[in-house]
Order: structure tokens, then C-alpha cells, then sequence
């Protein structure tokens, strides 16, 4: 019988974030989700995608400056060194989403939508950043609302690393990216145990398409638990909920185990913590059966999936 190795962990979900909100009130905010679940026992508490803001890329931006403004340019920095000490004080690491700028040496910028894991001593030890960027590059006349993503942000250029993080195997993704196959598989061959993600999703689909739109918790949650137990790994979901200014962003933050089974969900739209105890143990039992990459892989009929990017229909 394999050994039992548990992790109690938490997802904090978050109610909306207004525009005029101050990163030092936002802080305030996670500062006492942390606690709270520490208070539940947990060890690493995961924050949703642009956690630290409202959700910029909603707006079309003239004014290069009030853009910039929503980046972080260091991380820790001012604002966030609270959250990065009250992780040492409570022994709880966490995992962060927020707009990175990055400037090289010879000034040239880059913009990124990333996400950190941060362990017990405040130290980052791991970061990713979004490669499936949604939305358009420019605005969409006749949209419900704007998903600017594309304008805003540089592909990720990290890849889908993994990472040695209290005593598993943990991996990061970013929103869009769990409804991607590619992504949970690249993680997947690296024997990951934990996927830690966040999301800012609307519930409305913007192209006006009600089915989706009444579907839209169904495949949020369904991408997820196909992408858990398709590579036998715990899933980390944390959203930011609600009506943030006038859009309506689903909840559902969850944790699901390697066997594609939610085993907490959130409740409401605002503020929430939900903890769960993970034995990561589980996922051995499904990565050595029916997932078993070794004996069952055959990466020889797979190279469509890097060679091209559109679909190609048959011609005969």
C-alpha cells in the first residue's frame, strides 16, 4: 500500500474588485483569507488570476500610463510584502496571479499575466505565465463586454514548468489555459501531483451565444476535472466572483482530486475559503492504471499537435 502523504490546502476565492479599489485594501483582503484558512489547517492557499486588480482588460486603454499602472513591476513590492510576511508568520505558501512588466537592459518592456508560488519562508519558487491568451487585440463592436487579453498582454515565454513544493509535485496554469488539453498533459509528464490556477471568467458569453452562456459553469468545471483525472492530479481552482464593474464573473472556485471528483466547491460570489485534506498518493493510483503514460503512450501518431495549429480536414 503506497504511503499516505496529505497536504491540507485552500482555495480563496474572491468577490469582485472594484476599479477605484487600492492594491492596499485588495491586500488587506487576502491578508485574512490567508488567516482564515490557516485557521482551517491548510498549508498553501491559492488566489485567483489578476488577483491584486480589478480586471483591467476589460477597457481599451489610451493612456500608456494608466495602463502601466495596473502592473506590478516587482514582486514582492510595497503593496504585497504584507501577504509575503504573513505567509511566514502563519507557515502558509500560497500561489499569486497578477500583471507582470518586465524591462530588459535595454528598456524594452514586456507584459505578462502571471502566477507565483510562494512557500512558507516568503521565498518564490516557482513562476509561469499565461500562454492561452483569450479575447482580441483590438475591441469587438456589437460585444457584451471587451476581453482585451491579446492587446495587453505578451504570450508566456516559461513554458508549463513543474515544481518540487512541499514534498509533491506542483504545476501552474492561468484561466483560459485549463481548457486546453495540451496544457494538463505537458504538465502531466512531469508526474505533477498539484495544479494550482486561477480564473476571471464572465458568465456571459460576449458574442451572445446563450447556450454557452448557460453552460458556462458546466465547462468551467468540466475542463478541469477532465484535466484532473486524465493525469491523476489534484486540481486548485480559485476565481474572482461576482459583479465587478457591471460583468458578471462566475464563482465555482473548487478542489478537485485526482479521480476528476469535486470535493469543495464554493458557495456564494464574494470572499471564500474552502480547505480540503489531499493525499497525493491518490494520483499514484491512477498515473500507475488507467493513466499510465509509459505503457499506453504512443507519441509517434501525436505530431499534428505541435506541427500544426488550425484543423486540417481530410481531402479524400
Amino acid at each position: 500500500m503506497a504511503l499516505r502523504r496529505v497536504l491540507n490546502v485552500s482555495v480563496a476565492q474572491m468577490g469582485p474588485v472594484a476599479r477605484s479599489e487600492s492594491r492596499h485594501k485588495v491586500v488587506n483582503r487576502m491578508i485574512k483569507l490567508m488567516e482564515e484558512a490557516h485557521q482551517q489547517g491548510s498549508s498553501f492557499v491559492v488566489f485567483p488570476e489578476l488577483a491584486l486588480t480589478t480586471f483591467f482588460p476589460r477597457w481599451d486603454y489610451d493612456d500608456n500610463d494608466e495602463l502601466e499602472s495596473w502592473f506590478e513591476v516587482n514582486m514582492p513590492n510595497a503593496y504585497t510584502n504584507r501577504l509575503f510576511e504573513c505567509a511566514v508568520q502563519l507557515g502558509c505558501g500560497f500561489y499569486l496571479g497578477y500583471a507582470e512588466l518586465e524591462e530588459d537592459s535595454l528598456g524594452r518592456k514586456q507584459f505578462f499575466n502571471t502566477s507565483i508560488l510562494v512557500d512558507t519562508k516568503g521565498c518564490i519558487i516557482g513562476k509561469y505565465r499565461k500562454i492561452h491568451l483569450p479575447g482580441t487585440d483590438e475591441p469587438v463592436t456589437g460585444a457584451s463586454h471587451q476581453h482585451l487579453e491579446k492587446k495587453y498582454f505578451d504570450v508566456g515565454n516559461l513554458g508549463f514548468p513543474a515544481f518540487n513544493f512541499q514534498g509533491g509535485v506542483f504545476g501552474m496554469c492561468i484561466c483560459n489555459d485549463r481548457r486546453w488539453p495540451e496544457v494538463w498533459r505537458v504538465l502531466g509528464l512531469q508526474g505533477v501531483e498539484v495544479v494550482a490556477l486561477g480564473y476571471n471568467t464572465p458568465m456571459e458569453n460576449r458574442y451572445g451565444l446563450s447556450k454557452l452562456t448557460d453552460l458556462s459553469m458546466f465547462h468551467n468545471h468540466l475542463c478541469m476535472q477532465a484535466g484532473a483525472y486524465q493525469n491523476g492530479t489534484w486540481v486548485l481552482a480559485a476565481a474572482k466572483a461576482g459583479v465587478e464593474e457591471g460583468i458578471h464573473h462566475i464563482g465555482g472556485s473548487c478542489i478537485i482530486s485526482p479521480t476528476g471528483e469535486i470535493v469543495g466547491i464554493c458557495k456564494s460570489e464574494d470572499d471564500e475559503v474552502i480547505t480540503a485534506e489531499c493525499d497525493l498518493s491518490e494520483g499514484d493510483k491512477i498515473r500507475e492504471t488507467i493513466f499510465n503514460f509509459e505503457n499506453h503512450r504512443q507519441i509517434k501518431y501525436y505530431g499534428s499537435i505541435t506541427s500544426q495549429t488550425g484543423a486540417l480536414k481530410p481531402n479524400n
